[in-house]
């Protein structure tokens, strides 16, 4: 038994490909919203995380820590520069700051005595541009940006 159309069947014929065709670019310019919201919620993450294990580390007893010559401050910023590379992130764009947390004007020496017990900020900056999927121009970029602020403790780790 065959079906007869349905008479006005004839004249709906290709109405859904019209429909879906106006309302496809919507729709992938939602998911590529949706997927550029989530890489930069990852990324701001990953500043976070990676300013909390930079500042982590110099709340720690350093000792055997640091290759000759190093200070603390250049293994902090390569710390978290290197955690941040190996999450996708250009090194040249990752940009680690360490600063008085009284005085954020002022830079701030960890391995200076008198700042024992002095507390310090750890911040890290990254431009959107350089970790975006989708090209951003220079006057819409914006920098990602994390700090946190720790005492510089010398905790000793128990054994």
């Amino acid at each position: 038994m065959s079906r007869k159309p349905h008479p006005g069947a004839m004249k709906r014929r290709g109405a859904v490909a019209v429909e879906f065709a106006v309302v496809l670019p919507f729709l992938l310019a939602t998911v590529a919203g949706m997927i550029e919201l989530t890489r930069a919620y990852d990324v701001q993450n990953l500043l976070e995380t990676g300013a909390r294990e930079g500042a982590r580390f110099a709340s720690m007893d350093r000792s055997g820590m640091l290759q000759e010559g190093e200070t603390s401050n250049e293994k902090l910023i390569s710390d978290v520069t290197n955690f941040m590379v190996s999450s996708g992130v250009p090194a040249g764009d990752v940009q680690v700051v360490i600063r008085d947390a009284a005085n954020p004007e002022q830079p701030f020496d960890l391995d200076d005595p008198a700042n024992d017990l002095a507390l310090f900020e750890v911040e890290v900056n990254v431009p959107f541009s350089s970790v975006s999927l989708t090209p951003i121009s220079e006057a819409n970029d914006y920098t990602l940006s994390a700090s946190i602020t720790f005492r510089n403790g010398r905790a000793t780790i128990s054994e």
